[in-house]
């Protein structure tokens, strides 16, 4: 029987399978590293991305946060102006009415009254002035009543004083001014 020595050829067969593993296997952890860095390049792409859309997104809010503090620095000036606007239309359409309440109250003074003063409380007029009886008083307050331009004339107050034989009383009364009527030819004056 012949004897074959096959052991350096195991050994050969060992050696080549095992260069194989491992070339596989350096191989299969190259392309590895090349798929972990392709992936890692990848998602740092996004991530770079997404980290200039943020910024982009944050100028613009930045931006429109400016547009909109002026838009409210704006609505603010708006609601001043038309506040002022408010005040001076009032005060063109109230104008006339003290024309029209200097005009009236010398109408309606009955003889024997004369004022020494006139102060005017918002809506309400304060009369002070000096008559030679009560009733002259009453006809001056039932006088203001019947007058479009007051209503609702008080006495406040009434005190009577002796001068020799004279006898007199000196009044304060409060009166709520209106509007009054306005004649055709005030609102034809308005529309124009």
């Amino acid at each position: 029987m012949t004897r074959i020595n096959l052991l350096p050829w195991r050994e050969t067969l060992r050696r080549e399978r095992r260069q194989r593993f491992y070339s596989m296997a350096g191989g299969a952890a190259a392309a590895m590293a090349v798929i972990v860095l392709g992936i890692h390049l990848y998602v740092g792409g996004l991530i770079s991305d997404q980290n200039q859309r943020n910024h982009f997104l944050k100028t613009e809010i930045s931006h429109v946060e400016k547009k909109i503090s002026e838009i409210k620095s704006l609505e603010s000036e708006k609601q001043k102006l038309l506040a002022r606007m408010d005040i001076i239309q009032q005060l063109q359409t109230q104008r006339p009415e003290i024309v029209h309440i200097f005009d009236e109250i010398p109408r309606r003074l009955p003889e024997g009254i004369y004022l020494t003063e006139i102060t005017q409380q918002s809506n309400t007029l304060l009369i002070g002035g000096v008559a030679q009886s009560n009733a002259r008083i009453s006809a001056f307050m039932r006088q203001l009543d019947e007058s479009p331009w007051f209503d609702s004339p008080r006495l406040e107050v009434i005190q009577s004083e002796d001068k020799g034989s004279v006898r007199t009383s000196r009044f304060k009364l409060s009166v709520v001014k209106t509007k009054g009527k306005t004649t055709l030819v005030e609102e034809q004056q308005d529309k124009s």
